[in-house]
């Protein structure tokens, strides 16, 4: 129980925290982090140890996630290209969902084309 206790109370501190560097990084255009942490009662000290914590937290729920999500295998045959162009830009269609991109052509076969379409569905 108290374990529990101790988590619930360690996660509404990061939250704290998270408001306040957040807070911070939104300060007046001029005003300085120390200026910052005089006007709110933290030392210059525990401002940078929470915003350490928060990265910390921060970094550990992004690696659980990634952790979460598999790698989708590609048939090496799929990944041949048969062009002729040999390193010359071919001319095509580009695709950008989210953050990714890709480049499809005439002679990209459709079952890479619709594997990486379904793999761009779930990208964040």
């Amino acid at each position: 129980m108290s374990s529990e206790t101790t988590m619930v109370a360690e996660q509404c501190r990061l939250q704290e925290w998270a408001a306040q560097i957040r807070d911070s990084q939104n300060r007046p255009a001029g005003m300085s982090v120390v200026e910052w942490c005089a006007r709110n009662g933290v030392t210059k000290a525990n401002y940078y140890r929470r915003l350490r914590r928060v990265r910390k937290a921060c970094l550990e729920s992004i690696s659980q996630e990634t952790s979460s999500r598999q790698i989708v295998p590609v048939e090496p045959m799929l990944l041949q290209q048969k062009g002729k162009n040999c390193g010359n830009p071919v001319s095509g269609l580009d695709i950008s969902i989210k953050e990714c991109s890709i480049h499809v052509t005439e002679e990209t076969p459709l079952q890479l084309l619709a594997a990486v379409l379904e793999v761009m569905g779930f990208a964040q």
